[in-house]
């Protein structure tokens, strides 16, 4: 009887065990392992597969030629199968400090790390992420500082004639202040949405770390959705869980200059909501690629409502359809804009990005016309390692 007990009493416990690895996901290997220099090792347990490689942007990137110019695409490196089908890499270099990406490919079948929970989608991409801490990585951290809070908020829009959902940041002490602030429309690239810049581009802890450590005044930041024929980012709205797109929905509703028209709502819903300084000289407003585009034709389209601009790899030249609307006219607009001094117009991109001719033209036009502006150039291309570190540049140049 006792031997029936103790069989009985063990085999619970084991199926006990195991079904608790199942229900909190126990991991059978650590991945990514980030030793004491900085070198990363990458495992997989595996064992019935034939070939698996690691794709990440901690790799040196692959040249894509892609028809806009030639693309960074993540560099690949194999993994070596080991003791019980776990198959490794290690860097062969310690890694600088970064917010890093990857995924495995498992005989050409490209599939997250089930060893890492913490991934971002990039569009219709899902990727596993991890920190090496130091320097301006740091600032991507969420560190022992006051936090800000962040708000999924709907505004009605009557240009586009829809709700639409909006991302904000508040600083830190917003709620008890009593004071108002300074409001910043950081806008995302194609493809991107509302929650990018959060995810993607870590706003919240970077303005949070900035702010804590002075660099940066206390501010509002307004995350909107750039496509105008979108309520909100996918999965998020009444079209249900849609695949996300680089072109999502009626694109062409977007080229024609819909969202830049109906800016003002989103501006006037934040100053009705929020306590802001609704006035020029404290709002800015800035954008990657696509929302560069964007940020540079809002700001040419209504010249008195920001004070502060910045492209982020992307310029706002519209010279190709200039029947549009909001496109009309762009060398009067520009010297308008220009001859009411911003406080700042900042621009920025990286050495190997495929925009690089068509911002280096536009900075010639600019300096043709004698039109002041600051110019921030990087490594890299059109990538969210460059557009953090825009970020970070960007902010402490905010209302001072």
């Amino acid at each position: 009887m006792k031997k029936i007990f103790f069989l009985s009493f063990f085999l619970l416990t084991a199926l006990t065990t195991y079904a608790q690895q199942a229900l909190w996901g126990g991991a059978p290997v650590v991945s990514p392992e980030i030793h004491d220099d900085n070198t990363v090792t990458f495992r997989l347990k595996a064992p019935k597969a034939v070939k698996v490689q690691v794709t990440g942007d901690f790799l040196p990137p692959i040249p894509i030629q892609t028809p806009r110019g030639v693309w960074d695409a993540a560099g690949i490196a194999d993994l070596k199968e080991g003791k019980d089908g776990v198959w490794e890499y290690t860097t062969p270099e310690p890694l600088g400090p970064e917010l890093y990406s990857y995924s495995f490919i498992v005989d050409g079948l490209k599939m997250l790390d089930p060893a890492n929970v913490y991934i971002n989608r990039d569009v219709a991409t899902v990727t596993n992420i991890f920190i090496i801490d130091g320097g301006r990585a740091d600032l991507y951290k969420v560190n022992d500082v006051p936090h800000g809070t962040v708000r999924r908020m709907w505004y009605n829009s009557p240009t586009l004639k829809k709700e639409r959902r909006v991302t904000v940041y508040t600083p830190a002490g917003y709620e008890t202040s009593g004071k108002r602030y300074p409001v910043f429309y950081l806008l995302h690239g194609s493809g991107g949405d509302e929650e990018a810049w959060m995810a993607l581009g870590r706003t919240s802890q970077i303005l949070d770390n900035l702010i804590a450590q002075g660099k940066a005044e206390p501010m509002i930041v307004v995350m909107t959705n750039g496509n105008a024929a979108q309520e909100a980012a996918p999965g998020e709205s009444k079209e249900g869980f849609i695949v996300p797109t680089m072109t999502p929905q009626d694109s062409k509703e977007v080229n024609q200059g819909a969202f830049e028209t109906a800016f003002p709502d989103v501006v006037k819903f934040i100053d009705k909501t929020f306590h802001t300084k609704a006035d020029k000289h404290h709002r800015a407003i800035a954008g990657l690629s696509m929302g560069s585009f964007h940020s540079g034709n809002i700001s040419r389209l209504y010249p008195d409502m920001f004070d502060y601009v910045g492209l982020f790899s992307g310029t706002p030249n519209t010279k190709s359809n200039p029947d549009v609307p909001a496109y009309a006219d762009f060398d009067g607009r520009l010297k308008t804009q220009f001859a009411k001094k911003p406080a700042l117009y900042y621009i920025a991109c990286g050495r190997t990005d495929f925009v690089y001719k068509s911002v280096t033209d536009y900075r010639k036009l600019l300096d043709t016309n004698g039109y002041k502006y600051e110019y921030y150039e990087s490594d890299g291309g059109h990538i969210w390692r460059n557009w953090r570190v825009y970020l970070t540049e960007f902010a402490p140049k905010l209302f001072k």
